[in-house]
């Protein structure tokens, strides 16, 4: 925890490729693969090109789609990706696009083979789709833009393209199922940019937060909002570590210290933001810990699996001190227990205020009020001594949100709708929630 703000960058690149290098730390979720790797990969690019082949002309008023030339290029050790721009490929766990050669190139050794495993074949047509998103810039002209802007413009293209595998027009996959596209997320988590690099960088992809809100916005909004994408209009929460102390502990604050100074914060945030919210004013609401066993209530409003809760009655909350809180600060981050807290700040927000926090209307809702106490941690006044968030913060709510509960086949809430929400309220601000 401590400074991030929104930025937009400013520095014009030209598209001289893209990788999608993981960085897994977890294993992830097998979707159980019935087809190897490279099968799904080729049934993956040409189902991109069907979606192209219809698409295309709405983006250039008629003009008619022209499919990748260089071919399709599975490389390994051995086998190595063919020359780019006139230069050798380095081996390396990656996918791209070259368009001096007009090929797509990835990695049948390693990357593509664990993408499958871990996370299931759908995350494998989602990479495929990226990178024929870059092809695409190619032959609209649209190429002059900061490589971030590129990246996520072809995160977009990918979710527009996903938009019409879950409309029911694909031949490669059938429409996915929620847990599904949880698993895809969550492989997207793991294809984010380090913790600290700058929006400016080349090469720089974005972190998770925004990378996921472009797929997102691909998926919800189609491949004409992607292609509106440019320096000026998108929003950006990547930036570095102010300084060398802050990188060198990730920023994180310690484990005790983040739980004390983030529940003040949410409280103090409730009690400025509140009578807006529910005309009258917020009284301050307890905040227990627990080890193991729930303290009594007779109306709890449950979260993490039962291991969180507001009570309604006794008005507190609540949350299991001895193992939720330090797993999620330490397999996540600081700001992972903030989403927790944040959750259940909300939950008894949106209770006082009369609402339901149940079925899918009332967890949505407080998705979206605990984004916008985020968004008041990312846009207040630099100065002075505040809590603010830090690089990697956005990511760790992320990951946070799919360590609450995937999307199962029983019409609960999916991860990937929770994230939707939750983004609305950080970039938005309380309003969008009302």
């Amino acid at each position: 925890m401590r400074a991030l703000r929104i930025v937009a960058g400013v520095l014009v690149l030209s598209l001289a490729g893209c990788g999608v290098v993981p960085a897994p730390s977890e294993p992830g979720r097998s979707a159980g693969p019935t087809a190897t790797a490279t099968d799904t990969v080729t049934r993956s690019l040409r189902d991109v090109e069907r979606y192209w082949k219809a698409e295309f002309p709405a983006l250039t008023g008629g003009k008619r789609f022209r499919p990748i030339t260089g071919g399709f290029h599975p490389y390994t050790e051995r086998k190595p990706a063919p020359d780019c721009a006139g230069e050798a490929t380095v081996y390396q766990p990656n996918a791209f696009y070259c368009p001096d050669g007009d090929f797509i190139a990835w990695d049948a050794q390693k990357l593509i083979p664990q993408l499958q495993q871990d996370y299931g074949p759908l995350l494998v047509g989602v990479v495929m789709a990226h990178e024929y998103g870059h092809a695409i810039q190619v032959r609209l002209g649209r190429t002059r833009q900061p490589t971030v802007v590129l990246e996520q413009q072809a995160d977009c293209y990918a979710g527009a393209w996903l938009a019409d595998v879950r409309a029911g027009h694909s031949t490669a996959f059938r429409k996915p199922t929620s847990g599904q596209l949880d698993n895809t997320v969550a492989g997207l988590l793991m294809l984010r940019d380090q913790p600290g690099t700058s929006a400016r960088a080349q090469g720089a992809h974005g972190n998770a937060f925004d990378r996921i809100r472009a797929f997102q916005e691909g998926i919800q909004q189609g491949a004409k909002k992607c292609a509106g994408y440019d320096a000026n209009n998108l929003q950006v929460t990547e930036v570095p570590f102010s300084d060398a102390r802050e990188a060198e502990s990730g920023g994180d604050l310690p484990y005790d210290k983040a739980i004390t100074l983030l529940a003040q914060d949410a409280q103090a945030y409730w009690t400025r933001t509140f009578p807006d919210l529910a005309d009258r004013q917020w009284q301050p609401v307890r905040v227990e810990t627990f080890d193991g066993r729930a303290p009594s209530c007779a109306d709890p409003d449950t979260t993490a699996g039962g291991a969180a809760l507001y009570c309604r009655s006794g008005d507190f909350i609540a949350f299991d001190g001895q193992n939720l809180g330090p797993q999620l600060y330490d397999r996540i981050g600081d700001f992972a227990v903030g989403m927790l807290l944040g959750d259940l700040f909300a939950r008894a927000a949106q209770d006082r205020r009369g609402a339901s926090t149940s079925g899918r209307s009332g967890q949505l809702a407080v998705d979206c009020l605990a984004g916008s106490w985020t968004n008041d941690l990312l846009t207040r006044d630099q100065n002075g001594n505040d809590l603010r968030l830090s690089p990697g913060d956005l990511d760790e709510a992320v990951a946070a949100l799919l360590a609450f509960g995937r999307g199962r086949d029983n019409g609960g809430v999916s991860a990937f709708d929770r994230i939707s929400a939750y983004r609305k309220g950080v970039l938005e601000g309380l309003g969008i929630c009302v």
